[in-house]
């Protein structure tokens, strides 16, 4: 049988397997090529300069050292500054200290020279009133006026703040202030009540550690210092009034000033001890000139009847 000559079988080659992601081709070009070309490149050439200089850890401890080296620099130069200065400010000082050495003792040599001249125009009104018959009546007066020290039984009250005093700060009345518990503070309408019932009490001459009171004296705050003629005044406040020694003590500690104190005492921790003296002494005011009252020359109508 003839037959055609038969070709060989021809076999086709294998299928490659396909990738399980292949249908995700976008997304796997994003995540085999996260970086863009252009990064790339910058990253890469910043890598090869880096590679010929320093490494980035001696850079940054050389940068460290150099602010370092300026800063103990500028220190330097500031201690050596103040040290050049020091001898110019210590001699500032003591000139400063001189002249208000040399001022207080200018004005303690004129107060001095205002007591001689009190006691010399003292000397000679009263020669001249007892010339005239009147010597008794100006000696009351003087005592009265606080022109002249006087001398005599009476009481001592001392009162002081609080043991925990502390300054309020807040400009507000402390006695209208939850905080004034804290503070315990003597103020200045504290002084003038106590004084005012020493007066009203009986008391001939008052004193607050040791400046005389007058009808021309005034009691008064400047910030948290209490002044008593414009002159400054720190606790303990001592209080001398002269008069009937336990009855003008008795008659101050039952009237509205002294039970006022005593409620300092108990609400804000006030401390006020009181005392009989045998015999107090008590300076003359620095001033009771008169400026504005002047005598009066009219009589009365019932001088003139």
């Amino acid at each position: 049988m003839c037959g055609m000559p038969q070709q060989p079988p021809v076999r086709s080659s294998p299928a490659r397997p396909q990738r399980p992601d292949a249908s995700m081709s976008l997304i796997t070009n994003v995540m085999d090529h996260s970086l863009d070309d252009g990064y790339a490149e910058a990253a890469a050439r910043k890598k090869s300069q880096g590679e010929g200089g320093l490494p980035r850890t001696l850079r940054a401890k050389l940068g460290l050292a150099a602010g370092l080296v300026l800063a103990a620099l500028v220190v330097t130069v500031g201690a050596a500054q103040t040290r050049a200065a020091a001898p110019v400010v210590a001699k500032e000082h003591q000139e400063l200290i001189g002249r208000i050495d040399s001022e207080t003792a200018a004005a303690d040599k004129l107060e001095g020279t205002v007591d001689e001249l009190r006691d010399e125009v003292g000397a000679r009104q009263r020669a001249a009133l007892k010339s005239s018959g009147g010597s008794a009546r100006a000696d009351l007066v003087d005592v009265l006026s606080g022109a002249t020290a006087v001398h005599g039984p009476g009481v001592k009250l001392v009162v002081n703040d609080a043991k925990e005093a502390s300054s309020g700060g807040d400009g507000t009345n402390p006695r209208e202030t939850s905080g004034f518990s804290d503070t315990g503070r003597v103020r200045d309408r504290d002084m003038q009540r106590v004084v005012n019932g020493l007066w009203e009490s009986g008391a001939e001459a008052v004193s607050v550690n040791g400046q005389r009171l007058t009808a021309l004296s005034a009691i008064r705050a400047a910030g948290d210092a209490i002044l008593v003629d414009n002159r400054p005044l720190v606790p303990p406040y001592t209080v001398l009034a002269v008069g009937d020694g336990s009855r003008l003590g008795d008659a101050f500690q039952n009237s509205a000033d002294g039970l006022y104190l005593h409620a300092l005492e108990q609400d804000f921790g006030i401390r006020a001890t009181i005392s009989t003296e045998g015999d107090l002494r008590l300076p003359a005011a620095p001033s009771v000139i008169v400026r504005i009252a002047q005598p009066s020359t009219e009589k009365t109508e019932k001088g003139t009847s």
